[in-house]
């Protein structure tokens, strides 16, 4: 089982953990591919998904994923929820837990608000977000991909490219990926970088890393967190951060490129880039890393509430 049974962050999970999830969801992986993708073990068991925030593929995976265990699933939206009437985010914890369900899975668009919100949970809580501070299912999910693309972690190189301060995605990233002895570069303008950012490998074009690197994670550009605005033009960031085909061609054999998802096409990754087929194509690894992430959280809903 987990050192914790709640995941906040990406600092709550030991090397045993990471290992003992990424065993478990090898073994779930193998269950998706099934006819009947279906199993017993969490029959009984109630998962409420708490989101505050807009979501389609964290909320969808982490739904199919307690489905796939014989959980019972309950949707929360805020945007259809008491919230609309003003009622506050602990009084709707409150409520839910008074339902006397499983676990929460919970995003929200304020930092640390997962962490505080845990202090009125008396059950399991997965962080599926929150803010511009930690996203650990996807970096855990990411860390995975990688693992089972190049069946190894050390030495690899990584480009983490684009809008960096608004990314809870790349601080999860870059903690676990760094723990595993991956070499990570950021590539970002000053302008999308913390104040300090002296302790970080620091690049400003992605042409700069775009040869050498195994695998280049390209950010989304989160205007909705941009109180305003933080690059110049679309054509300025296309100039310096943007995947086109001249640079997809550019990468090394066998490297890959990642995205957490939705893509902006035209800004971070072109679309030409995006339809490509053939063996360029085979690079674009942004479909498997869904496909991954429902088997990850399948055995992290496993390993917590089994």
């Amino acid at each position: 089982m987990l050192r914790k049974k709640s995941v906040i962050d990406t600092d709550s999970l030991s090397q045993e953990d990471i290992d003992l999830i990424f065993a478990n969801a090898d073994s779930f992986l193998e269950v998706s591919e099934r006819d009947v993708k279906k199993v017993p073990v969490l029959r009984g068991k109630t998962i409420v998904n708490l989101f505050f925030e807009p979501s389609t593929r964290t909320k969808t995976s982490f739904e199919i994923a307690a489905k796939r265990l014989s959980a019972d699933v309950i949707n929360f939206s805020s945007s259809t929820s008491s919230v609309k009437k003003g009622e506050s985010a602990i009084d709707t914890l409150k409520t839910i837990l008074s339902m006397k369900v499983d676990l929460i899975v919970m995003r929200h668009s304020d930092s640390g608000a997962v962490k505080m919100a845990q202090h009125f949970i008396n059950v399991p809580v997965i962080n599926a977000g929150d803010g511009k501070h930690q996203h650990p299912t996807q970096s855990l999910l990411d860390l995975y991909t990688i693992k089972k693309i190049f069946n190894k972690l050390e030495e690899l190189k990584v480009a983490i490219v684009g809008d960096f301060i608004d990314s809870r995605v790349a601080r999860s990233d870059i903690d676990l990926f760094e723990r595993m002895g991956i070499d990570v570069t950021v590539v970002s303008p000053t302008m999308l970088l913390p104040e300090d950012f002296s302790k970080m490998k620091v690049k400003h074009c992605i042409d700069d890393v775009i040869e050498e690197s195994d695998i280049i994670y390209m950010l989304r550009m989160q205007f909705e967190r941009q109180d305003r605005k933080f690059y110049p033009s679309i054509m300025e960031y296309n100039r310096f951060l943007s995947l086109n085909k001249d640079r997809l061609l550019k990468m090394k054999p066998g490297s890959i490129v990642m995205h957490p998802g939705p893509v902006n096409r035209g800004i971070e990754i072109t679309d030409e880039v995006m339809d490509i087929g053939g063996e360029p194509g085979e690079k674009i690894t942004i479909d498997r890393q869904v496909t991954y992430g429902v088997a990850i959280r399948m055995a992290l809903l496993y390993l917590i509430l089994s």
